[in-house]
């Protein structure tokens, strides 16, 4: 059983910032691929930045310059740090692991990250 905890959503005026962090806890011997993904009401989940254990980062070119992805594998743990938030950024933001051995994917339950004009 794997187990991912979000943190770090709330309100934030448009050119702030925020720091979500997911911590994944239970039978973990590797993960490989840690990442974010994010839904708006009414669109699909779309992958916002993601991380491999290689150290291979990719973006969604909407957040390029302005989001940053890292991870401390110490503790399991995976980061995401926005800056420059704008209202089209306003989600439900969702942590994503695959472990190494497996290839299974996990879900955390997702933080809402509200972005006001």
């Amino acid at each position: 059983q794997v187990h991912l905890v979000e943190s770090g959503g709330g309100l934030v005026q448009a050119g702030g910032s925020l720091t979500l962090a997911c911590a994944a806890s239970g039978s973990i011997f590797g993960i490989d691929a840690m990442g974010w993904y994010r839904q708006a009401p009414g669109k699909q989940r779309d992958l916002v930045a993601s991380i491999r254990s290689s150290g291979d980062i990719q973006y969604a070119d909407s957040v390029k310059g302005r989001f940053t992805i890292s991870r401390d594998n110490a503790k399991n743990t995976v980061y995401l740090q926005m800056n420059s938030l704008r209202p089209e950024d306003t989600a439900v933001y969702y942590c994503n692991i695959v472990l190494s051995l497996t290839w299974v994917n996990y879900w955390g339950q997702g933080t809402q990250v509200t972005v006001s004009s």
